[in-house]
């Protein structure tokens, strides 16, 4: 056998994926017929790219070859790997071809109903010419699916990406992922079947396994590439072709390894045991599983730590739903292994969610400047003072978003500018604002409610699911920590509510906290102090907070409390509460020096007096847009100047 690391561990690429790639819509009905399912949610997939996912989460340095179509799925393909971190350099757009499409129901924790739409796919379109040598040779491994060998082209492909990885001292990985439909061994609806025997694939498989230095699949997957359903018959099969080291991977057994002589048992060879969790489907169990063997195999791990790995991987994703985005980032994937007596619901475990949930990768905001109008009631008052009709409202929010706009292009501020709107005069601003690549926020609380209550009371789950994913949930809540019981109760349990929701839905979190009735700064900051402390108490970990300027010398407990408590937190934005501009310098100066405050997220300050003078009709549209961004402008420069000194610590929480 060939050693099994490549020469060269500084090489570029860790691992290359050859294979499907497409897009998975999963039903969101767990035992439903598929027949009967009413919605879906959409996830990168296919066996390939969920290992190029897989691995890039877990810290490697993955890339994805392959094509996908000149369309809206294809993009949606490309930006979450690219996303993840994984290179898309070798990612092919087909002009002729659709991406590929897999619809997947789960009716119980084995059956998977799953159909394939894979005709004259994108995907399996891929030739030899798209497989670029001087890429291979800058890989330490090569992986391949065995969907790509199941016709002409692909099978032509992945022949030279395997010439070119032995030419260059790249090792090769074939996962075998038998799925007898697309051999055309089944019906086409019969997408969930794993084994039909054919003579026909064994020789095709068998004609290429001479190529690979590990070999992984299921034991009917051994069945189909050893010709035999026996499983020792049909490795020692494998075994006559092939010096591979082969994973046999065995579903709660965990898997076992044969790297020379097959034993007469499969038990005598050496199996590492997973550890035993709930099940809620098994599909995408072997892309985890191959993603963590390849995330331990690649970085010198023994054999038994990779397959612990593997092992842990297949374990937390068999207990969520979706493949790709179920699959755990290193911190959380090592919480799993380090937990004493083990983890039999990851799904519900508190930890390895919340470790789940900021292991996403994320937009950095080290700077951010928020133009905040998702005010209603201060709007209306606004506008009835003004003599303007209600329904004017829609259109200046509108406008405001163009002011947002302008200031981002003159000042250069991409990736730094946001603002917080609200769906009852701000949807059309919300339309228009999103995908810009601005941090937009909207709120979900009832105006000035104590004790808290939620616009679409205790269904805000239902609410998110109409949310695009980038919109952040902001939360003004009136938090006083000595509160009577039943108040704070009350407050607690629609914030514990909110951040469940949150946390099922996908979107980030912002409370603003307000302590009622503190006029005196130092009385407030105390009090913000303790509110924090007592909702990270209740095992709430928002990802933003939103606060009163504090006084220069409250931010280091502020600071210390959030890096105890949730190092993965965002960050603090300062509020404005319609103060002077003066009077917000001085907080911007004071929060020079945390390491936790990003920026701002102040309205009433910018936008009062051009918003009254619209609504008079004293201005006209331009003109309030060039007055609102003149606004934001001068905001925006009074933070840097209270920041220009450069005492500003930048480490802390992470971003």
């Amino acid at each position: 056998m060939r050693p099994l690391l490549p020469r060269s561990a500084s090489r570029p690429i860790d691992v290359a994926c050859l294979g499907r790639l497409a897009v998975d819509l999963y039903a969101q009905q767990i035992g439903a017929r598929l027949e009967d399912a009413t919605s879906f949610a959409k996830y990168l997939g296919g066996s390939s790219a969920n290992v190029a996912f897989g691995t890039a989460r877990l810290g490697l340095r993955s890339a994805m070859l392959s094509r996908v179509g000149d369309d809206h799925m294809g993009r949606f393909l490309t930006e979450t790997l690219h996303t993840e971190g994984c290179d898309v350099s070798q990612v092919r757009v087909d002009p002729a071809r659709l991406t590929a499409l897999a619809i997947l129901g789960i009716k119980d924790s084995e059956t998977f109903p799953l159909l394939f739409y894979r005709e004259n796919c994108a995907d399996m379109a891929i030739e030899p010419a798209d497989i670029d040598e001087a890429f291979i040779a800058t890989c330490r491994a090569l992986a391949i699916t065995g969907t790509h060998l199941s016709t002409p082209g692909v099978l032509a492909a992945s022949t030279r990406a395997i010439e070119l990885a032995r030419r260059h001292d790249v090792r090769t990985v074939l996962d075998i992922d038998f799925r007898p439909v697309l051999w055309g061994l089944t019906g086409r609806g019969e997408g969930e079947r794993r084994f039909v025997a054919a003579d026909h694939v064994t020789a095709h498989l068998q004609g290429i396994l001479p190529g690979f230095d590990v070999i992984v699949g299921t034991e009917e997957e051994f069945h189909i590439a050893g010709g035999s359903e026996d499983l020792v018959a049909a490795l020692r099969a494998v075994r006559g072709i092939s010096n591979a080291m082969l994973v046999v991977k065995r579903g709660p057994l965990g898997c076992s390894i044969v790297e020379g002589t097959v034993p007469s048992d499969i038990d005598d060879a050496p199996t590492y045991r997973g550890a035993r969790v709930d099940v809620l489907n098994v599909l995408g169990a072997g892309d985890a599983f191959l993603s963590g063997f390849l995330a331990g195999w690649l970085r010198g791990e023994s054999v038994e730590r990779a397959c612990a790995f593997a092992n842990a991987c297949g374990a937390i994703v068999v207990s969520r739903h979706g493949c790709a985005p179920a699959m755990p980032a290193r911190a959380e994937l090592d919480a799993f292994l380090a937990r004493e007596g083990g983890i039999h619901r990851p799904d519900l475990d508190d930890e390895l969610a919340h470790l789940h949930r900021t292991a996403v990768p994320r937009k950095v905001w080290d700077e951010l400047y928020v133009f905040a109008f998702d005010h209603r009631v201060p709007f209306f008052e606004i506008a009835r003072a003004a003599g303007a009709d209600e329904s004017r409202l829609p259109r200046l929010k509108q406008l405001l978003v163009d002011a947002v706009a302008a200031t981002e292009r003159g000042g250069e501020l991409q990736g730094k500018v946001g603002m917080l709107a609200d769906d009852r005069y701000g949807q059309d601003a919300l339309n228009a604002a999103t995908g810009r690549g601005w941090w937009i926020g909207r709120p979900v609380e009832v105006s000035g409610s104590n004790p808290l209550e939620l616009e679409r009371g205790r269904s805000i789950g239902s609410q998110l699911i109409g949310w695009p994913r980038e919109h952040v949930i902001k939360c003004l809540v009136a938090f006083d920590p000595d509160a009577a019981p039943l108040d704070r109760i009350e407050q607690e349990t629609q914030l514990r509510t909110l951040y469940d929701a949150a946390k099922i839905s996908g979107h980030e979190l912002l409370l603003e906290v307000i302590p009622p009735g503190c006029a005196d700064a130092a009385i407030r900051d105390e009090k913000v102090l303790r509110s924090l402390k007592r909702i990270y108490n209740l095992g709430i970990r928002p990802d933003w907070w939103k606060l009163c300027p504090p006084r220069r010398d409250a931010w280091p407990a502020i600071d210390a409390l959030i890096a105890e408590r949730d190092p993965h937190c965002r960050g603090v934005l300062l509020l404005g509460l319609n103060a002077a501009a003066e009077t917000l310098a001085v907080g911007f100066a004071d929060a020079a020096t945390s390491r936790t405050c990003r920026g701002f997220a102040v309205g009433r300050t910018i936008f009062a007096d051009c918003a009254r003078s619209w609504l008079a009709g004293d201005i006209d549209d331009a003109t309030l847009v060039a007055q609102a961004q003149a606004s934001f402008e001068r905001m925006i420069a009074l933070w840097r100047d209270a920041h220009r000194s450069g005492n500003r610590i930048t480490e802390g929480a992470a971003a």
